[in-house]
């Protein structure tokens, strides 16, 4: 007996973890203008999480948004979250988009702290664990689910960062393709983007932060750096295709 196919996002709830700005704030955009309700989180930025909710309820005001504050190192952070959304929303999520992340450019492991390490692996890595793992009861209960991980071009080891950098987000790609073969029959889908030289975001602000460095724009074949929309075209495409799973989609100008 054939499953049904089901790829449509309307009316689903999106969660959005970092979405105060850059790539987070984008992929929240796109969502919703594909019909999504949304929960958004941010750690600080709260000023401009609601700005986000202002301009896209002007488009729309009969779909539910809310944003949560959360600090993604914080595993009661993550549970607190997730009661937020069941509260505020009457369910879990559908398609949650794992986005938040850190990255302090260090790029000899000499200068990388373990400290430095550990923090980068929580927030990049274990907080990605916990946040699926709180998200799957609702998907499996629904048959339906869309997990999109933000990983990196780090994760092959290109990166202007550190190894630490490159293991938290090769661990999350590992994670990703895991659950996809783990979880195939279960309708819920697991695929990472994973980006290179991503501007106008809290890691590279402009293309003269990337001058002398391996992401340099003259070192990128299209020649130029990509945008935070570029990422949220590729994250709202699995979220509305669930015939992909376990991929991971480098998004990089040709940067290897």
């Amino acid at each position: 007996m054939s499953v049904p196919v089901d790829n449509e996002i309307r009316g689903k709830l999106a969660l959005v973890t970092g979405a105060s700005g850059g790539i987070g704030a984008a992929c929240a955009r796109d969502l919703w203008a594909n019909g999504a309700s949304l929960a958004i989180t941010y750690n600080s930025n709260k000023a401009s999480t609601d700005q986000l909710i202002s301009d896209l309820q002007k488009d729309d005001s009969s779909r539910k948004i809310s944003a949560h504050q959360c600090d993604v190192v914080n595993e009661a952070d993550l549970k607190r979250l997730y009661a937020e959304v069941n509260q505020q929303h009457g369910q879990g999520a559908d398609i949650l988009v794992v986005n938040a992340g850190y990255g302090k450019r260090v790029s000899n492991i000499l200068d990388i702290a373990i400290e430095e390490w550990d923090y980068t692996i929580n927030v990049n890595l274990r907080s990605s664990f916990i946040l699926t793992k709180l998200a799957v009861p609702h998907m499996q209960s629904r048959q339906w689910g869309r997990v999109i991980y933000i990983s990196s071009i780090a994760a092959g080891g290109t990166s202007i960062n550190g190894c630490h950098y490159s293991a938290s987000k090769a661990g999350v790609q590992g994670l990703s393709k895991n659950l996809a073969n783990k979880m195939g029959k279960s309708g819920i889908t697991f695929n990472d983007v994973a980006p290179a030289m991503i501007t106008e975001t809290g890691m590279i602000r402009d293309e003269e932060a990337l001058k002398g460095t391996p992401g340099d724009v003259k070192n990128i074949p299209v020649g130029r750096s990509g945008r935070p929309q570029e990422i949220a075209n590729a994250v709202t495409m699995l979220a509305r295709t669930g015939y992909m799973t376990g991929q991971s989609l480098l998004i990089s100008g040709g940067l290897k």
